[in-house]
């Protein structure tokens, strides 16, 4: 508080200010090894930020945190799970607990599965809070390598080169009629043959993704909300490993930052992440058996 007053009497609040409060949410164990691996990968992406400036991150696993009250004070809350009808987002209170706290300006992002919901059931919400969600029988889920060539003039993309990386990148989102505040970011053209599919679940085909040849889709997107607060969904991150791509790594974090309101380097956010790391931390699961 001594410091606070001080700050305030010599005009120095903003460089006193107290570091933004991210928190990642990691989801229960789920899949084979390797594969959502949420706790590893959020704390991953909790070390590539500790040195950042004006940020400071908590990790919490297993689907949700003890206390609902360590969001209170968050400036942006990233989930990163298992979605679809159960959703840790849709359970009990939380739905409407997200709703407030993003009505408040708290950044939201959700990856991987987590942009899943029922469009009755999260649907709304989502749309809401980053734009866009993805929806079962209309988006698919492939396993695919898109070719990231070009990204926008935003914060978000800053430093990021030119990158591809097999995972099950989903894509035809549902987006709201006016797509107002809505930025693409990894955008490629699938080919008709990733069109067809097979999608990991139902395998498909769908006719209007097949007849949709040809169109460049979003995989990843970040949405500047009327209430003053900032989203993003994040498509990839199926598979563990691909966190060590540094083009990959380098967007989701400088998404975190950006929807907490933190300053996104002109370069981007650098960070290194070894073997090891990648080895680090990951969920006891039984391997798969053998056919």
């Amino acid at each position: 508080m001594k410091r606070i007053l001080l700050c305030l009497l010599l005009g120095l609040a903003p460089l006193c200010a107290a570091d933004q409060k991210i928190v990642l949410i990691a989801g229960k164990p789920s899949h084979p090894p390797g594969m959502h691996e949420f706790r590893a990968g959020c704390l991953l992406l909790q070390q590539s930020l500790a040195g950042v400036k004006g940020v400071r991150v908590e990790v919490h696993d297993n689907g949700w945190p003890a206390s609902d009250g360590v969001l209170e004070d968050a400036a942006a809350i990233v989930i990163y799970c298992d979605g679809g009808a159960r959703h840790p987002a849709l359970e009990g209170g939380r739905k409407a607990l997200l709703d407030r706290l993003a009505g408040r300006g708290v950044g939201l992002g959700f990856m991987h599965y987590g942009v899943e919901v029922p469009a009755t059931n999260g649907g709304p919400e989502f749309l809401r809070w980053i734009g866009g969600h993805y929806e079962s029988n209309y988006s698919c889920n492939p396993m695919w390598s898109p070719d990231y060539r070009s990204f926008p003039d935003h914060p978000v993309a800053r430093g990021v080169k030119p990158f591809s990386n097999r995972d099950e990148w989903y894509f035809n989102m549902r987006w709201p009629e006016n797509q107002g505040g809505i930025t693409p970011i990894l955008t490629a053209r699938p080919s008709d043959d990733v069109r067809k599919g097979p999608y990991v679940h139902p395998k498909g085909p769908y006719p209007h993704i097949v007849a949709a040849s040809g169109r460049v889709e979003t995989m990843m997107w970040v949405r500047e909300r009327p209430d003053g607060g900032r989203g993003f969904g994040f498509t990839g991150g199926h598979t563990h490993a691909n966190w060590g791509d540094d083009n990959q790594r380098k967007v989701v974090l400088n998404a975190i930052v950006w929807i907490a309101k933190a300053e996104v380097p002109a370069g981007g956010i650098e960070s290194k992440v070894t073997t090891q790391q990648l080895a680090a931390n990951l969920d006891p699961k039984p391997a798969p058996k053998k056919k």
